[in-house]
């Protein structure tokens, strides 16, 4: 299965980032993500075995970090891939040991995780044609107390995602 182990927004707050990126799309252009769709990732995993997944949740399980909130102070346009995306100015620290943490055990799991600093980002426009002024961002809340394993499945219609694991936050 194709997977990541992501941060998923209440469906408040992924309702108003959809509703921010349909505004954000009128003077970029692009596809917008789904409102279902919202996430921040944290570590890609790619295509797992099915026998494997259960060693992904045993590594994701060894986590530890604080709950914490994830602001969404910025908004901007990645003009090399045509990204729209929101997220924090500064990653917040939690989050970042947070990241760092969960490829440090998958790593002990064999697992190949990407080597580039962590960049916490929510995507919410891609192929977008024109880097436009984007709309003020609105005040959103977005806690983080848990992280997910996700199963990604592609289609025509474009990707589409399924929780297969929370792990709650616990100091």
């Amino acid at each position: 299965m194709r997977a990541f182990f992501a941060l998923w927004p209440p469906a408040a707050t992924a309702a108003a980032l959809a509703a921010w990126a349909g505004q954000a799309q009128k003077r970029t252009g692009g596809n917008l993500t789904r409102s279902e769709s919202i996430h921040l990732t944290l570590a890609f995993l790619g295509e797992v075995p099915e026998d494997r997944v259960a060693d992904a949740i045993n590594a994701a399980s060894k986590v530890r970090g604080a709950p914490h909130a994830l602001p969404i102070e910025q908004a901007k346009v990645w003009a090399h891939n045509s990204i729209v995306w929101v997220g924090p100015e500064r990653t917040p620290p939690d989050l970042d040991l947070l990241a760092r943490a969960l490829r440090t055990e998958l790593g002990k799991e064999g697992f190949v995780i990407e080597t580039r600093p962590f960049a916490a980002h929510v995507s919410l426009i891609r192929k977008a044609r024109r880097a436009g002024r984007l709309p003020p961002l609105p005040n959103l809340d977005w806690p983080v107390r848990d992280f997910t394993l996700v199963r990604s499945r592609l289609s025509a219609q474009g990707s589409s995602y399924e929780v297969v694991e929370r792990i709650g936050l616990v100091d």
